[in-house]
């Protein structure tokens, strides 16, 4: 019989220890997103070093398509790594990870041009790609598992909601470093070579993170299990045994993820096409945005420790449901820029009633032998199916010049969302976390 005991009071020592594994955890975290939007951020003055220079539309377009695929290799790394955190540790798992971002970085920096070394330069770029995809699969699962199960007892929404502080800080670190480049280097030579700082800078950067996380602590939760059910330590065929869980992690996850990437990546390209604001000023509200967004986290997060997971997650799914066409509405009619950062920013702070709380929660739902490849695989399906979709679905519907149904397709997502958390247990409450 399962049965689940108080954890021990925790002491000062103790407690440093733990802000010690999160930190390193969290930062790991923060260099692999930023590697991630670094590719984003920098395609227009790398594309034309990967891709034939003589069409500028099919070099964007090139790109694109290459950022798609790294995208959808994310449900393998979620598969892969969760797998191998679950068999052989978090620590060892996280080390990986980073270390996959890390050769991904360089080999984009390094790798000469379409006019030096013809089609092998695209192809490196999407083999480079294809490992970045599988290293962010991967630490999402893997990370989400690993603060939720060295967090303090009574504190786990805290310390899990830095997962998406250092999401939003990856973010901003790419669009900074993007700022100062662009204020030092001309056009010309960004397009040129400067462009490969910013993925130098990653390579750097996810190597110094990979020597941190081999001093980090492994799990109690881990260790304690390690020697148990060998057999069935991150198998699809255990995770199989889990078919409510798994749905619960697609519910809590498909609005959450499209409501995430509306407001936090598509908006840009939104005031820019639609509202027409110019793309300096909307590179700033984004930023200014997001960063108060990064701020709400932790404290959306220590709010869940005291009063539950379910009522930030129904604020989510209500506040989605009925406020995302509004928000949009206004948001693709403003011409102001101050207006623009508080739509943006309102729909960021809806939005971080998921955010903040979405990996203690889906941690909650599964035992130790399990946990990462229940809480990874579900999650990057979701996210690869409907996240991955959502400006592609967007830019569709403006084509095809019904773009307001683009904003009733998030709000209908959201309310799916909204019908899990209604119905579902308040997971802090009955924590596989606590189980012994």
């Amino acid at each position: 019989m399962t049965t689940r005991i108080s954890p021990p009071a925790t002491g000062a020592v103790s407690e440093k220890r733990v802000i010690g594994n999160v930190l390193r955890g969290s930062i790991g975290n923060l260099i692999e997103w930023y590697d991630w939007y670094a590719y984003a951020a920098f395609t227009t003055y790398f594309a034309k070093s990967f891709f034939p220079t003589t069409d500028t539309t099919a070099a964007f377009l090139g790109t694109a398509a290459v950022f798609a695929v790294g995208f959808l290799m994310r449900p393998l790394g979620g598969w892969m790594l969760g797998r191998f955190a679950d068999r052989f540790g978090r620590r060892s798992a996280l080390v990986l990870s980073v270390t996959f971002m890390a050769g991904g970085s360089l080999l984009i920096a390094v790798t000469p041009s379409y006019h030096t070394i013809g089609i092998a330069a695209p192809i490196l770029l999407l083999v480079a790609r294809l490992v970045q995809g599988l290293s962010v699969g991967g630490e999402y699962s893997t990370s989400a598992t690993y603060l939720s199960e060295v967090a303090t007892p009574g504190k786990r929404g805290f310390y899990s909601s830095f997962q998406y502080v250092t999401l939003y800080g990856g973010q901003l670190l790419a669009l900074g470093l993007q700022l100062i480049l662009q204020a030092i280097l001309t056009e010309q030579q960004l397009t040129s070579w400067g462009w490969r700082i910013a993925f130098a800078v990653g390579t750097v950067a996810a190597l110094t993170v990979m020597w941190l996380r081999r001093g980090m602590d492994e799990s109690e939760s881990y260790e304690r299990e390690a020697g148990e059910n060998k057999g069935e330590r991150g198998t699809l065929r255990t995770l199989a045994k889990y078919p409510k869980e798994i749905a619960l992690v697609v519910g809590l996850t498909l609005g959450g993820t499209v409501g995430f990437y509306t407001f936090a990546t598509y908006s840009q390209k939104f005031l820019e096409n639609t509202a027409h604001i110019p793309r300096r000023q909307v590179t700033i509200v984004l930023f200014c945005a997001i960063l108060v967004a990064a701020i709400l986290q932790p404290v959306a997060g220590r709010l869940s420790d005291r009063i539950g997971r379910r009522p930030l997650l129904l604020f989510f799914g209500i506040g989605g449901t009925l406020l995302t066409v509004p928000l949009m509405t206004v948001m693709g009619s403003t011409r102001n820029p101050v207006g623009a950062f508080f739509l943006v920013l309102a729909g960021l702070v809806i939005v971080a009633g998921y955010t903040s709380i979405n990996a203690i929660v889906k941690a909650e739902l599964f035992p130790t032998k399990i946990r990462a490849l229940g809480v990874g695989l579900p999650y990057a399906l979701t996210v690869a199916i409907f996240g991955g979709t959502a400006e592609l679905i967007a830019q569709a519907l403006k084509s095809a010049g019904h773009e307001t149904v683009f904003f009733w397709y998030v709000a209908g997502c959201v309310l799916v969302s909204l019908i899990v958390y209604g119905t579902m247990r308040e997971t802090s409450k009955t924590s596989e976390l606590d189980e012994r």
